[in-house]
This record gives structure tokens, C-alpha cells and sequence, in this order.
């Protein structure tokens, strides 16, 4: 189908992006001004934010509880944002939205970001505080059960990594992995998957700013030959968690998502790959007000429920 109508009206109203190099605190403050009033975020029986103390340090998390109960199954969230953008502000809509349909307790992860901390200072927050939710189970009356992870974009990437970084470490609390997006590869060559080529200009995010958007994580350290930061060239993908691999029509990355769906099926992972049709990139956080693109938040409710 074409792209969504809403999506392509939101595009169209778009500047053209400025020249120069990219300066990641003004992009930074650009996106908070975009954040709505605690008065206008879906309410929740709590919102609370605390300071996890983990083996990466002190992690800044923000704990979403749907409704009052004894204790809950949870879901750890990493935002997107490029590895340099996104907060626990900039996606608190999303992780409110999680809290309310899937009815676990959502740790959303304020990791520290690129080029100010270099590679793996967000990845080792992101694995520290999944750690930090199990050692502290009785505390976020955690029900002992459900222990998921999600993220998107650059969050996606963070799941995979840290799910492959659980599995190797012999850590087997993680119950599911939830990637909305995800960007796995970051070798950028546009031969490497159609879907750089297909949805290379507009549609939101364009093939030509993958390079620069994601240089102050590569430049910082991060290498795009590390299965660890590229998820998609870990060689064995077997005895990983249970995964739902979420992608959008028009985005340049759909390719490697769904690739890295299809090896996780064929190492006999269970794994669902979803394409969401007319969305391009950033439709959870961006577009998720549309009835059809919330329903990705059903879809994580039901995968969730499988086991």
C-alpha cells in the first residue's frame, strides 16, 4: 500500500534538514520541546523515577506500573534515537503505552548516550539494568516469571545485542525480545539490502543519513564488524530468547530486520516477524495515535502471552 496518508501530510510539513554537521545537543533540545505535559501522558496507577545502582553504575530508570497488584511480569525498554538522541522523556508515551496494553511493569532506560560516552557505555547500562530488575525482583515486586526486553531503532539493536551478551554470560532470566525497527547492521552499504535502495528518500528517514546520524556511536568505538553492535553477523543465533521483529514498509532498514527474523527461525528460535504496511521508520514513537499503527502494541501484548 502506499505510504499512510497521515504519515506522508506529517512529511510534507517537514523543513529540509540544515547543512552542516550535525549538532547532537541542539537535536537533543529540539526533541523535548515535542514532549507533552505530565497533564496530557496516559495516566497509569504509578510513574516513578529512580536511580538503579548496577555493576555499569548509576542508571537513571523510569518505572511505569499499569495497575495496582501484587506484583507484575516486566518489561525493560530501550528508547531509539540514533545511539545520540531519545531520553526517558522523548519516548515516555511509548512506554506508557506498553505498560497499559501488555499489564507488566515497564523499567524504561535513560543509558548514557554518544559521542559524550563512548561504545559500550550505553549497551553495558541497557544489560546492567535487566541484571539490576533480576537481583532486585522482590523490591519491583517483580513476579519471578516474565522478564522481557524491547526497544526501537537503535533500542532494537541494544535488545539484540543484549539478549546475545545474556545468553553468552549463561544469564537466562530474559523471556522475550521485542525489536520495533531495529537497525542491525551498520555496515551501510546500499547494496547490501534492497530496502536501502527501495526507501532511500522520502519516507522519513533516508539512506543518506544513516552514515552521519549513527557516526558519533561508530566514531566513538563501536565497530560495525562487533556482532555486538552489528546483531545481524553474530554467527550463531541459537538458544535465543523468543523475538518479534517489527518492521515498516517504507523504512530503509526493513530488510535487515526481517533477515535477522528469518536466522533466528532458521536456528530454531521462535521468532515472528511483523511488517506494518504504509509506515515507514519511527511509526511506535511517531505515528503510534494511528489506530493501525497502535495495534503494534496489541501485537507485543499477544506475542507476550504466548508463554
Amino acid at each position: 500500500m502506499p505510504l499512510h496518508p497521515e504519515i506522508a501530510k506529517f512529511l510534507a510539513t517537514l523543513p529540509a534538514p540544515p547543512e552542516g554537521p550535525l549538532d547532537p545537543v541542539a537535536m537533543r533540545a529540539a526533541d523535548e520541546t515535542h514532549v507533552a505535559p505530565p497533564e496530557k501522558r496516559l495516566p497509569l496507577h504509578a510513574v516513578e523515577d529512580v536511580t538503579a545502582r548496577t555493576a555499569s553504575g548509576e542508571v537513571p530508570v523510569r518505572i511505569y506500573t499499569p495497575a495496582e497488584a501484587d506484583s507484575h511480569g516486566v518489561l525493560v525498554y530501550f528508547h531509539g534515537g540514533a545511539f545520540f538522541l531519545g531520553s526517558l522523556e522523548t519516548h515516555d508515551h511509548v512506554a506508557r503505552s506498553l505498560a497499559k496494553e501488555t499489564g507488566l511493569k515497564v523499567v524504561s532506560v535513560g543509558y548514557r548516550l554518544a559521542p559524550e560516552a563512548a561504545f559500550p557505555a550505553g549497551l553495558d547500562d541497557c544489560y546492567a539494568v535487566v541484571r539490576w530488575v533480576a537481583e532486585q525482583g522482590e523490591s519491583l515486586a517483580w513476579d519471578g516469571t516474565t522478564l522481557a526486553v524491547a526497544g526501537d531503532s537503535s533500542g532494537g539493536t541494544f535488545v539484540a545485542a543484549v539478549a546475545a551478551k545474556a545468553h553468552d554470560d549463561g544469564f537466562d532470566r530474559i523471556t522475550h525480545q521485542i525489536l520495533y525497527y531495529p537497525s542491525l547492521d551498520l555496515d551501510f552499504d546500499v547494496d547490501r539490502y534492497a530496502s536501502l535502495r527501495e526507501n532511500a528518500v522520502g519516507y522519513g528517514l533516508e539512506t543518506a543519513g544513516l552514515k552521519p546520524f549513527n557516526a558519533f556511536y561508530l566514531d566513538s568505538g563501536a565497530d560495525p564488524a562487533d556482532p555486538l553492535v552489528s546483531p545481524i553477523k553474530r554467527a550463531d543465533l541459537t538458544g535465543l530468547p523468543p523475538a518479534l521483529v517489527v518492521t515498516g514498509e517504507y523504512d530503509p532498514m526493513r530488510d535487515e530486520g526481517e533477515l535477522y527474523g528469518r536466522r533466528l527461525q532458521e536456528a530454531g528460535v521462535e521468532a515472528t516477524v511483523s511488517r506494518y504496511e504504509g509506515a515507514g521508520h519511527g511509526f511506535v514513537q511517531h505515528f503510534s495515535w494511528i489506530p493501525e499503527y497502535h495495534r503494534v502494541f496489541e501485537e507485543t501484548r499477544d506475542f507476550l502471552g504466548r508463554r
